[in-house]
């Protein structure tokens, strides 16, 4: 079971108390599966019953053990646990390497649309921007993120304005075009974006610069895979926790960034993946005489993977995801 999958699961175990009446709530649209904090166990925790106990006029604490029933008589999950003020710590059944292994197998078999679904689907949403260079750069990116979660995007000019970030203090147009975008989107909407040529450097200092590399990195191991003849094929990837926790919150940050109207979110998410797998890449083709084996497979199929999410999210913000930089 993916961190998607369960995030489902524990959704339909809201659902399923909501219509047996152990809950009063409104179903929430999504549920955020995490690992375990300090105190936690198992292999992921969530914190929707203390995000219901309000609503449910109970604590979180009823509220998990409510919940608790419903998820663990659920296929692929082993055990759940209450910890601290009501969050769920849920065991998995099989090895945390099989995770890893069906984790990249989806995105492998969704390519660039890993992470699309439905949560707002049937919604248009209206975009009232004003004539501002930074304010259309952004409705635009909006207008494709929202594409990604099933609504239309529409952008207006006229009055009362929904949707004003801060304009940028400069025309970021000698930027060229990737790097404009970038430094249009990547600041939060009420944050002023800095044109500067920091942008162009291309040094660690440049998120920017460490997403396309990471993405053009990911793109050189699986070119010289082919020279040495072996391809991709998803398997056990040990202590890579921190790369698939990055690939497996993609869905989640897809829809956080079509639902507050944040393409930001999305931009710093992306830099997030590639921290991850910068450190990754070294790792994934055979050193010397080392003949490749199916942990290289594995590897270079965890790398294209992110790769995979890398260049779905820059063309999302309207940047070019290069191969060679």
């Amino acid at each position: 079971m993916t961190p998607v999958e369960l995030s489902r699961t524990v959704l339909h175990a809201v659902r399923r108390a909501v219509d047996q009446g152990e809950l009063a709530v409104t179903v929430p649209e999504r549920v955020v599966v995490t690992e375990p904090g300090p105190g936690g166990c198992g292999d992921y925790a969530t914190s929707i019953a203390l995000q219901l106990a309000r609503p449910a006029g109970t604590s979180a604490q009823r509220v998990a053990e409510i919940l608790r029933p419903h998820l663990i008589t659920t296929r692929g999950i082993r055990d759940v646990v209450v910890t601290g003020p009501g969050f769920l710590n849920i065991c998995l059944t099989g090895d945390p390497s099989d995770l890893a292994t069906s984790l990249v197998r989806d995105i492998r078999a969704a390519g660039s649309a890993y992470g699309h679904g439905q949560a707002l689907a049937g919604q248009v949403v209206v975009l009232r921007v004003p004539y501002e260079a930074r304010a259309e750069v952004v409705a635009d990116a909006v207008v494709r993120i929202l594409a990604t979660q099933g609504a239309r995007g529409e952008v207006e000019h006229r009055e009362p304005v929904t949707l004003r970030p801060v304009p940028a203090p400069e025309d970021p147009a000698p930027l060229g075009a990737d790097a404009a975008q970038w430094a249009l989107l990547y600041p939060a909407a009420h944050d002023r974006p800095r044109v500067t040529a920091d942008h162009l450097v291309q040094r660690e200092s440049n998120p920017l610069f460490r997403v396309r590399y990471a993405h053009a990195r990911v793109r050189s191991v699986s070119r010289n895979a082919v020279r040495l003849g072996f391809a991709a094929e998803p398997g056990p990837v040990a202590g890579e926790q921190r790369l698939l926790s990055a690939l497996a919150d993609h869905p989640r940050m897809l829809t956080a960034a079509a639902t507050h109207r944040a393409p930001d979110r999305l931009a710093r998410h992306l830099v997030t993946v590639a921290d991850a797998v910068l450190p990754f890449v070294p790792t994934v083709l055979p050193c010397g005489e080392e003949k490749p084996s199916a942990a290289h497979r594995a590897r270079l199929a965890l790398a294209e993977a992110a790769g995979t999410v890398l260049a779905g999210g820059l063309s999302l913000l309207g940047i070019d995801a290069p191969e060679h930089l």
